[in-house]
């Protein structure tokens, strides 16, 4: 299954759209210039929905290539494949947290603070994010085809869109940081059960079209 992974994290690097990274990186700077200290935070949320989306819009490679044919001349089982793609989401969690922490570690010489509450709170947010993401969209990707996984993706910005604008246009992050810090765990327990119900639904889904 080595092969496979390589190939599913071959394929996220390689399929990089540019558009995306122009538009991230453009709202990332603005975020870093907008929200002070707590720039790190919205930097990472930013970056974890790329990731996420960068995943599912990578995964619309094998549909194109129309892979199911060459898996099936191949020494490998449903299982495997899938198994391959969800083991290659993970493998990417590492660009989305080790940008977390630079982009903290920006914010708090830029600013000159540095607030454990909020590095922990990036460091869940850049975890988490991808882990729903990808949870959610890759079945709709093995059932419906990517462009609805990719629909949905689209979907799925808004509610985070509007978190982020609220945060940045209200009172500020501080008087619920403290607060919202003790439902990161649980958050994180909730992303992990989806990953692994997302995991089996995308199974049955594979093997429903082969």
């Amino acid at each position: 299954m080595k092969g496979l992974v390589y190939k599913d994290i071959s394929i996220f690097y390689k399929s990089i759209d540019k558009k995306l990274v122009l538009i991230a990186a453009g709202t990332i700077i603005l975020l870093m210039i907008n929200t002070g200290v707590y720039a790190g935070l919205f930097a990472s949320v930013m970056l974890a929905m790329t990731i996420g989306m960068q995943n599912i819009m990578s995964f619309a490679c094998d549909e194109k290539a129309s892979w199911k044919k060459y898996q099936l001349a191949m020494p490998v089982n449903a299982v495997s494949v899938v198994t391959s793609k969800y083991t290659s989401v993970v493998c990417t969690l590492a660009v989305s947290l080790v940008g977390s922490i630079l982009f903290n570690l920006l914010s708090s010489v830029a600013f000159h603070s540095f607030n454990t509450i909020v590095w922990g709170i990036s460091a869940a947010v850049s975890v988490i994010v991808p882990l729903l993401w990808t949870g959610i969209c890759l079945p709709l990707t093995y059932w419906f085809g990517s462009h609805s996984a990719q629909t949905m993706g689209l979907i799925v910005v808004i509610p985070i869109f509007y978190f982020i604008k609220y945060f940045e246009d209200g009172a500020g992050f501080s008087t619920m940081a403290n607060s919202i810090f003790s439902y990161v765990f649980i958050a994180g327990i909730a992303a992990v059960i989806l990953f692994i119900i997302s995991m089996i639904l995308s199974m049955i889904g594979y093997n429903r079209k082969i």
